[in-house]
């Protein structure tokens, strides 16, 4: 199973759509297409980002083609935390950050890199990146994760 780690304000702020505006529509709306994703077919999330897992170790994109299964982790952080109606799944775990999004990230990438399953954290956050790669997880951008998802 492959634990995805979503930097929702990450993800969310890579589209000048006017997210700024409504802070919580936005994550609403990131939360509704990754919840349809799950739906139709949650397989895709693992198929897309299957090549961006590293080849060399035991997390090879070879072993996520096997086990297709994956668990989004959303985590929210400050006005996005407050949202109410956000779509739910089984295979989606919102996490409300207590205080900044990046410390609650590095924590549950701690947590979960303790299991053999590999994690994948979706940031473009420099300092993040560095932070979660050395808890042992690997990172790739927004946009590959927005690849595969249904448009909002």
């Amino acid at each position: 199973m492959l634990h995805l780690v979503v930097d929702a304000a990450n993800v969310v702020g890579s589209r000048p759509d006017g997210w700024w505006r409504d802070r919580q529509g936005a994550a609403r709306r990131l939360a509704g297409q990754i919840v349809a994703v799950l739906v139709a077919r949650p397989e895709d999330l693992v198929e897309t980002l299957d090549g961006r897992m590293p080849t060399s170790t035991e997390t090879a994109g070879s072993d996520l083609q096997h086990d297709a299964a994956v668990q989004v982790h959303l985590v929210l952080e400050g006005a996005a935390c407050d949202v109410e109606d956000l779509p739910t799944h089984p295979l989606l775990d919102v996490v409300h950050a207590p205080a900044d999004g990046d410390s609650a990230i590095v924590g549950l990438v701690e947590r979960l890199a303790t299991s053999p399953n590999p994690v994948l954290v979706v940031t473009a956050d420099r300092g993040l990146r560095e932070r979660v790669q050395a808890a042992g997880a690997t990172v790739t951008g927004p946009s590959s994760l927005l690849e595969a998802l249904p448009p909002p």
